[in-house]
């Protein structure tokens, strides 16, 4: 029997350490359907999207949800104490609770004591070894406790530093492809003379940011679960509006640049597959089309009140659903599964952006001092902006 328990101790400490190692240390995808954080995020992911569906109203749901990524953390670094402070525990009652405890006596529940005063480096010196293999893992176990701490202290300025580098991008976005991000939103923003430029610079910045994301998250998946600070913007919508953007762009907008749009195409998709593997999510072929022919229309329509050429040779509207499929359906997993809805392709209606009231005072500026031959349009546009436009913004 005590042999028995000294094993599962060993054990014990074994897959705990293994597991923070996966996901603290090691900077590449862990591996295993067994791994402690996966069963974590499993017990505890479904039944908290479970009772916060249930909740009234989409912003509390919002701000609920957005608690998971943080508390997540906090509770897998208690669920890897937990686990040390009992393996340690079984080691010393393996060895027969070789402690001298004037208080409790021999037994289990002393053993979970010393175990718990070595592991988080008390030092209260209540209950002393008697036995030299004892004093080997009490040091043992004091030299981990003060790993774990120096780790848990160089963990969370990595993640953070990773959210806010993630989330400086969104929030760029707002100003140039609207709330939530849209293709069509984002090509209309980049419809002015000279734009071809701006919009492949744009998609330079978002090729990098796909990579970012990808390295960062894949290494610290604990990410996935952190949400944006505005209810109407997350990292899953500005990636897929972007692999929306540069899908349109390869399939058939004429004038502009299509080769940094395959490349933003190409590392965007690889970002979104590769994130949807490691929840073991497949992709969702049944979900509702996002782009219906009649949508289609729409939106070539919107493209060509602004100035944009869409090649209409008869294949553009097959060779955009090529492209969508292969990366829709597992954008589509990762929204099911983490609660963040993907944008549409056009706006059902004009969204409040939070940048609009610089472009409502910008326009009355023009408005006031307006040049012979732009004195009628930016009168029209001043009188659009007032009618429209709001500095309001959901958070």
């Amino acid at each position: 029997m005590r042999i028995l328990t000294f094993v599962a101790g060993i054990v014990c400490l074994f897959v705990v350490l293994l597991d923070a190692f996966q996901t603290i240390i090691l900077p590449r995808r862990a591996t295993g359907r067994f791994r402690l954080t996966r069963i974590f995020f499993v017990v505890t992911w479904n039944p908290w999207v479970f009772f916060t569906k249930r909740l009234c109203g989409p912003r509390r749901r919002e701000s609920v949800f957005g608690y998971y990524g943080p508390m997540s953390l906090i509770f897998l670094l208690a669920m890897w104490a937990t686990g040390l402070l009992v393996g340690f525990a079984l080691i010393f009652y393996a060895l027969g609770s070789p402690f001298i405890d004037q208080v409790q006596g021999h037994g289990f529940r002393s053993d979970l004591y010393v175990s718990g005063t070595t592991l988080f480096t008390l030092g209260l010196g209540d209950v002393t070894p008697s036995g030299a293999w004892v004093r080997v893992f009490v040091i043992l176990e004091s030299g981990t406790g003060l790993g774990l701490l120096a780790v848990v202290m160089g963990y969370f300025p990595v993640l953070y530093s990773a959210f806010s580098r993630r989330e400086v991008s969104i929030a760029l976005l707002d100003a140039r492809a609207g709330s939530p991000p849209t293709a069509a939103e984002l090509m209309r923003r980049h419809s002015y003379e000279g734009a071809e430029q701006a919009l492949s610079l744009l998609l330079v910045e978002w090729e990098r940011w796909s990579a970012e994301l990808l390295e960062s998250h894949i290494s610290y998946p604990l990410l996935c679960y952190f949400r944006s600070q505005h209810s109407n913007q997350s990292w899953i919508s500005a990636l897929t509006s972007v692999l929306d953007t540069s899908a349109l762009l390869i399939a058939g907008v004429r004038g502009h640049e299509a080769r940094q749009a395959q490349l933003t195409f190409a590392m965007a998709r690889h970002a979104v597959v590769d994130l949807a593997q490691i929840f073991s999510l497949t992709p969702v072929n049944d979900a509702p089309d996002r782009l219906p022919p009649e949508r289609y229309e729409q939106l070539y329509n919107l493209l060509c009140q602004n100035g944009i050429s869409v090649c209409r040779d008869g294949h553009s509207i097959d060779r955009l659903r090529e492209l969508r499929a292969l990366y829709e359906g597992y954008a589509e997993a990762l929204s099911s599964y983490l609660c963040m809805p993907l944008p549409p392709w056009i706006a059902a209606q004009p969204h409040k952006d939070n940048w609009l009231a610089v472009a409502k005072l910008r326009a009355q500026s023009e408005a006031a001092n307006p040049s012979p031959d732009r004195a009628a349009p930016v009168e029209q546009e001043s009188q659009t902006l007032a009618a429209q436009l709001d500095d309001r913004h959901e958070f």
